[in-house]
């Protein structure tokens, strides 16, 4: 009988095999092998070390918590039922009906990998970052070295960890304090929606613990007062300050947020995301 190791380890391999590359935003190259993602590819999409990735294929490591199941699930373009598998596969029961979902259908995976120029990040109802791409790292900081249950918006907002601390400053042109309301105001949200959902329950408690801003919000803010669009200044540390237009999109079905940043084509502000882009954010400085 296979062991639930060997099945998880078996589950992974072949469902990198089965993911297209150009799917998950990859450049495919003439005398490429693989036929489907590599390792490191995959390491790179769920947030994980390739050497992680690695000992989960071989069957050493042991026991991955829920969220690295859930990341590879992203990563893997699973759908609901492997998702589900996969769970099982590690001995973890799957995501349960009523609580906040991160499964990010690979429909909309594959079309945010089809618009590598802009800046997407996928967001659940609760505003925790479960996909983003390239050029949105090269803006933003690489949300892979967060911890990925840092990797919520609201705890960069109003929280005290490495989420706060790795939020880049960002002003918003509807006025101080507006933003932050607005997100406030979906949390309430999530939560008449999610009443059973304990990771929720918790965040907001939290944050109503150590921000007096927050719980000043959660006290007064209403839901009519939902992030939807912005236009944001982002002090960036290599350019300085980028302006931008941000688009909140839901995503039908799937209760999930595609925040998007553009701006007008021949503009600066596109030629300083044109050199995020070919640079990663790491723009090189002459020494003196």
């Amino acid at each position: 009988m296979v062991s639930s190791r060997s099945a998880f380890s078996a589950l992974v391999r072949a469902w990198r095999d089965r993911l297209a590359p150009a799917d998950a935003g990859f450049v495919v190259t003439d005398g490429r092998r693989a036929p489907g993602l590599r390792r490191e590819e995959l390491a790179q999409l769920a947030g994980l070390s390739v050497d992680y990735v690695l000992r989960l294929e071989q069957g050493r490591a042991k026991n991955p918590s829920a969220q690295v199941v859930g990341a590879l699930g992203r990563a893997l373009q699973l759908s609901h039922a492997e998702r589900d598998q996969l769970y099982r596969s590690a001995g973890l029961l799957p995501p349960q009906d009523g609580t906040v979902s991160t499964h990010v259908p690979a429909g909309i995976q594959r079309l945010a990998a089809r618009l590598g120029d802009v800046p997407i990040g996928v967001f659940s109802a609760d505003w925790t970052l479960v996909w983003w791409n390239a050029i949105w790292s090269a803006v933003f900081g690489d949300a892979s070295v967060v911890p990925p249950s840092e990797r919520n918006l609201a705890r960069a907002l109003f929280g005290n960890g490495v989420a706060h601390a790795a939020m880049l400053p960002v002003q918003s042109e509807r006025g101080p304090g507006v933003f932050e309301a607005s997100i406030v105001a979906d949390l309430k949200d999530a939560v008449s929606r999610y009443p059973a959902d304990a990771r929720l329950a918790r965040l907001v408690q939290e944050l109503r613990g150590v921000s007096d801003a927050f719980a000043h919000h959660w006290v007064t803010q209403t839901t009519a007062a939902q992030h939807t669009t912005d236009r944001k200044t982002i002090r960036h540390p290599e350019i300085g300050d980028i302006r931008l237009d941000c688009d909140v999109l839901i995503v039908p079905g799937a209760d999930l947020r595609m925040v998007t940043y553009t701006t007008a084509t021949g503009s600066s502000e596109a030629g300083n995301l044109d050199l995020l882009r070919v640079t990663g954010g790491h723009i090189a400085t002459e020494l003196p």
